[in-house]
């Protein structure tokens, strides 16, 4: 089958176009139905190469002779009003007489070629005056004019190879070849036009950084290094917590067991983004294709416009230009052009699929044999047999240090009760002598009741300052015993738990070999060609 796109007979027909003909960078005959192109005749155009250090095709290039700055003037005009039809209602404006007679500018003719195949009329005169003067300029505003005005399937083939050039991994992309980019992934050019682009950007090679893709493909949580945020300042996200880790969230802050989780929460995304962006597409509202020309749907971004305005002499197109990586990661972030997400998830397939391999390789490791985890503030060593006696027995050890603080010896309270004992015994014995009239004290008996009575105050103050100590101690004794069951039965919980979420990683290993294979097959569908 013929790969010229336009079936109408007043279009280009198959073949050259005597001198100046476009045929270098045409498609050679191929099949559609297999939905391959074959590789076809693409010549070097030396200098003028897009994105190959040369003239970028989208500026407007040579304005004509010098001698008629009235007639080009107007053919600007009449250019600009062109373009307002062709995105407004994709019709042009009748020629003005003499217009288009400006000798040496490749836009007059170009312009002249257009409205003829708008029309249906034979342009190949025009066509032929156009590309002698200067074949990519040409080209590249024909395709991309009838894209805008939804007559995309008027082009010849062999326009495509001409105005997109060769694509370089060591130069930028160009503004004219992200146009023709755009408009073929939107289905501007039909099934054959979208596979031109896809050979021509699979004909570079695409690097295989983990990181990069996982960040573009919205799953940017950090994966011990491997996949950083796409933006630095953004927060990162929280680990989730496994259904087995619900009793203790705080064996998911292992690093062993944050890689496994984070690991399978990564590729369940990439295989959903995945089979986001290959799933059959969405008709517009009201069901309109993308060929069918509406006002302000089409063309969401300006940039096959602001191509066309550039080639035209109205400005340059806007923004740096970028590289064909850069182009494929920007075409896959969630809130990107699902059309351009199609075909860059196809030619970022290899690089996609082994960032999903390093992920479910993570998945697939046993989790840990033995794992420090602080409990109670305190390191313990956990195994699968139980807690570890002997970190258990240190943190023990810290517990009694941290809970009972340094006392100084009770001695003042003991030599406090020793000398109430003595000054009781010896008040008492010369007050009941003075008394008994033992021994003649006469007055002494007054003053052994008062040493007496002073001697059992101090008496009871030394044991209140002994029995307070006492219980202190007693308290501090509970308080280390409780703190100690509590370390030693959640040493054995989180032991129970590491068991039921040893099981829970068996399932979860399953679960990724299965996304593995999903996201596998869904790249392998290829992208949509509809």
């Amino acid at each position: 089958m013929d790969l010229t796109i336009s079936p109408d007979p007043g279009n280009v027909e198959t073949g050259s176009v005597e001198t100046g003909s476009v045929e270098t960078g045409s498609v050679e005959t191929g099949s559609v139905e297999t939905g391959s192109v074959p590789t076809g005749n693409t010549e070097n155009f030396g200098d003028d190469q897009i994105g190959a250090g040369g003239e970028d095709p989208a500026s407007p290039g040579n304005a004509g002779s010098s001698g008629n700055p009235a007639g080009t003037a107007e053919l600007h005009h009449y250019a600009q009003a062109l373009l307002v039809h062709l995105a407004a209602d994709g019709s042009a404006p009748a020629l003005p007489p003499g217009v288009t007679d400006v000798p040496g500018y490749w836009l007059a003719p170009a312009i002249e070629a257009l409205v003829l195949i708008m029309s249906g009329q034979d342009a190949l005169e025009p066509l032929a005056h156009a590309t002698h003067l200067d074949d990519r300029r040409t080209t590249l505003f024909l395709c991309l004019a009838l894209a805008v005005c939804g007559q995309g399937d008027r082009i010849h083939a062999s326009w495509l190879g001409t105005a997109f050039g060769e694509l370089s991994a060591d130069h930028p992309v160009t503004h004219g070849q992200r146009a023709l980019w755009l408009a073929a992934a939107r289905g501007a050019y039909g099934p054959v036009g979208k596979i031109f682009v896809l050979r021509k950007l699979d004909a570079v090679a695409v690097p295989t950084e983990d990181e990069r893709w996982l960040a573009a493909l919205g799953a940017p949580e950090a994966l011990g290094g491997t996949a950083p945020a796409a933006d630095s300042g953004a927060a990162e996200a929280e680990v989730p917590v496994p259904q087995s880790l619900q009793d203790f969230p705080e064996l998911a802050n292992i690093s062993e067991i944050t890689k496994a989780i984070e690991a399978a929460a990564l590729l369940r995304r990439l295989r959903e983004r995945c089979a986001e962006i290959t799933s059959a597409p969405q008709r517009s509202e009201g069901g309109v294709e993308v060929t069918k020309v509406v006002s302000g749907m089409i063309w969401a971004e300006d940039e096959p416009l602001a191509v066309l305005r550039s080639l035209i002499g109205q400005g340059e197109p806007q923004g740096p230009l970028s590289s064909l990586t850069g182009h494929l990661l920007h075409d896959v972030q969630p809130d990107g052009d699902p059309h351009l997400a199609a075909l860059a998830i196809y030619l970022a397939a290899p690089a996609v699929k082994a960032a999903a391999e390093t992920l479910a390789k993570v998945v697939r490791e046993p989790p840990p044999d033995t794992v420090t985890l602080s409990i109670l503030g305190y390191p313990v060593k956990l195994r699968p047999e139980g807690p570890d006696q002997e970190t258990l027995s240190a943190a023990e050890h810290r517990i009694v240090t941290e809970c009972v603080p340094r006392r100084s010896h009770p001695g003042p309270a003991y030599l406090l009760v020793s000398v109430a004992v003595v000054a009781t015994v010896a008040g008492l014995a010369v007050a009941l002598s003075s008394a008994l009239e033992v021994w003649s004290l006469g007055g002494w008996t007054s003053l052994g009741w008062v040493v007496a009575g002073a001697g059992l105050g101090l008496g009871a103050w030394g044991g209140r300052l002994l029995w307070g100590r006492r219980a202190r101690e007693q308290a501090e004794i509970e308080k280390v015993q409780k703190r100690a069951r509590e370390l030693s039965d959640l040493a054995d919980k989180a032991v129970w738990v590491l068991h039921e979420y040893a099981r829970e990683a068996e399932e979860r290993a399953d679960a990724a070999d299965q996304d593995l294979v999903e996201l596998t097959r869904l790249l392998r569908r290829g992208p949509r060609a509809a």
